[in-house]
């Protein structure tokens, strides 16, 4: 199977757990028999970058130093959820674009949250940005899908891997037309046509998916997503709000994940006993796979037939 590696110290290990069943990677690396190499270095921001200096503090269980004067990881104290929303609002509408005008509100800077329901979900943070980022206009078209409304100029994201929908290029290299689109690709909605019941959607400036009724629901709002949705991705700027919730989410694997998925600016918007919490707390759900033992197993008997 491999050349087994000791591995004399074990690091807390920043792994979010696999979106479908299983704990695959986690118990491969956890076998000791598979080749690991760690990655302790982020490449993301600037070597001086105090997301950096931070997100190695998180992973060591360390409090992230905070307001830095001209760093690039703050943290705004809220105590009730009530003005935590209140403040990332503030931020994403006023506060940021002032502070750098070379920010677009919409584009740029992108809500992660560790969970979906509450006033501090994503649901309810998307109804709220989209009030402000892209209100109702007699202008702009609407679409009612199930308990939420997309209107043109909304920012969305594809939920799951889809194979079957074509696309066009309309900007970048490559292919000018294709087919898939994956869970965590997001766009802008360009039209949506009333008669045929399609909305368009543009990918990353390059590919345009036009979504008849049959696969609109794939798509949700994206001001404000999950930081598991947010895995892979990165932003130029991310703020979250940290606030006491179930142990299974508020943990520092999320916190860790949400703050380096940030190019240029991590705004951390909530009170410092969650944030402590969440550094502290190395909760995760459970997951009774079996796989590290039956890699055991296997390498044990292939040991005993070699003997």
């Amino acid at each position: 199977m491999g050349e087994k590696v000791a591995i004399t110290s074990k690091p807390y290990l920043s792994l979010l757990p696999s979106v479908g069943p299983g704990n695959v990677l986690r118990d491969l690396i956890n076998s000791d028999f598979i080749k690991v190499v760690r990655l302790n270095e982020i490449f993301r921001q600037g070597k001086e970058s105090m997301i950096i200096l931070n997100a190695h503090r998180i992973n060591n269980g360390e409090l992230p130093y905070l307001n830095k004067k001209g760093g690039d990881f703050f943290f705004d104290n809220r105590e009730d959820n009530e003005n935590i929303l209140k403040t990332i609002l503030d931020l994403v509408n006023r506060r940021l674009p002032m502070f750098n005008s070379k920010w677009n509100k919409v584009k740029d800077i992108q809500i992660l949250s560790p969970t979906r329901k509450g006033i501090l979900g994503v649901e309810n943070l998307n109804n709220e940005l989209q009030a402000i980022l892209n209100p109702p206009d007699k202008y702009k078209k609407e679409k009612k899908i199930k308990d939420f409304i997309f209107r043109v100029g909304d920012k969305v994201m594809q939920t799951k891997n889809n194979y079957s929908l074509k696309w066009n290029r309309i900007g970048g290299y490559g292919d000018n037309e294709g087919v898939g689109v994956f869970n965590g690709d997001m766009g802008f909605i360009e039209s949506i046509d009333e008669e045929s019941r399609t909305v368009t959607v543009v990918f990353d400036d390059e590919r345009r998916i036009v979504y008849d009724n049959v696969y609109v629901e794939e798509l949700e709002l994206a001001y404000a997503i999950t930081i598991h949705k947010s895995q892979g991705s990165e932003f130029k700027v991310v703020i979250t709000p940290a606030f006491m919730g179930s142990a299974f989410l508020m943990n520092r694997n999320i916190l860790y994940t949400g703050i380096t998925r940030a190019k240029e600016l991590v705004v951390v918007v909530g009170n410092q006993k969650a944030l402590k919490y969440m550094v502290d707390n190395t909760n995760s759900m459970e997951r009774y796979s079996a796989l590290k033992e039956r890699i055991l197993d296997i390498v044990s008997d292939d040991k005993i037939s070699e003997d």
